[in-house]
This record gives structure tokens, C-alpha cells and sequence, in this order.
């Protein structure tokens, strides 16, 4: 990704001001924490960026959820995903979706470690262009899930279980 590469290049990720960033540990079911995810506000949506480790080797669905509590063992208490109608379509594929919480999969490699960087135009940090803010007054998290999601199906895209989560701070 260049916006990613240029990010770095530039230390925008490293030197982005305490406003415009939030961060989430993310644990696991056990309450052990599994990696980080660090959140910078961008002019038209949040970069994120993802460093896990402990998961199962494979892809996996991610997505912002709607509430800033990971209830352990099953993370339930996070809610759905994070959107802006009452009739939520789900699947980043999908002609008529309209789930503010897609992203796009994470792939963990065979020792269960994961790196990526992802953008993401459908949501803010603090609500800027009217989209949804992670950071309201009942917070959200990213959740990791046992399946990749296949970004169509009804309602999280075979997703699965919620394996991992964040509170967005």
C-alpha cells in the first residue's frame, strides 16, 4: 500500500499527535494479551495497524465493533459492528452493504504472528466527515475472529467466533 509505505517513510505513524491517534491491547479469550493495534485519524478516514501474536495460522475476519467492552470469554459484550443505519448489510463486497465495521481480513502466518496495516474510509476516531466515531461516548473495539470473513454472508461474513479484543483508547 502506498499511503502505508509514504506513512512510514515519513513517520506519520510514529510522530502523529496524541489527538488524532488511539491504540487497543488485544487479548484473547484466556485474558492474555495477543498484540496491539494502533489507530491514527487520516484526512478521510483511520489507518490501523495490527501487531498479534498466539493466533490460529490462517485469515481471519476483523472488524471495528460497536461498544468499548471485551466481556471475556466470548467478547459478545462489544456488540455488533460499528454502523450508521438500524438495517445493517454486512460484507465489504456487498452491493448494498452499509457496516461502518468492515475491514478487511488479517492473515496470521504459521508461527500465529501478524503484521498488517489497513485504512479504513468508513470510520473516525472523533466523527469527522459524519462517520461514525470510535471513539463516542460508549467507545467501540476491533474484534478478531476464528474464520475469515468472506465479506457477502449475513450477518459478520462466516466470521465465526470472536477469538480476540481490543477496546479502542
Amino acid at each position: 500500500m502506498r499511503l502505508t509505505a509514504l506513512a512510514l517513510s515519513f513517520g506519520l505513524i510514529a510522530a502523529a499527535p496524541a489527538a488524532h491517534a488511539a491504540t487497543a491491547q488485544l487479548k484473547g479469550a484466556d485474558g492474555k494479551t495477543l498484540g496491539t493495534a494502533t489507530l491514527i485519524e487520516a484526512p478521510h478516514g483511520v489507518l490501523l495497524r495490527i501487531e498479534a501474536k498466539g493466533l490460529t495460522p490462517g485469515w481471519h475476519g476483523l472488524h471495528f465493533h460497536e461498544k468499548g467492552d471485551c466481556g471475556a470469554p466470548d467478547f459478545k459484550s462489544a456488540g455488533a459492528h460499528v454502523h450508521t443505519t438500524t438495517a445493517v448489510v454486512h460484507g465489504l463486497l456487498n452491493p448494498d452493504g452499509n457496516d461502518n465495521g468492515d475491514l478487511p481480513n488479517l492473515f496470521a502466518a504459521a508461527d500465529g504472528s501478524a503484521t498488517a496495516e489497513l485504512f479504513s474510509p468508513l470510520v473516525s476516531l472523533n466523527g469527522a466527515g459524519g462517520r461514525p466515531a470510535l471513539l463516542d461516548a460508549d467507545g467501540s473495539s476491533i474484534v478478531i475472529h476464528a474464520s475469515p470473513d468472506d465479506y457477502k454472508t449475513q450477518p459478520i461474513g462466516g466470521a465465526g467466533a470472536r477469538v480476540a479484543c481490543g477496546v479502542v483508547k
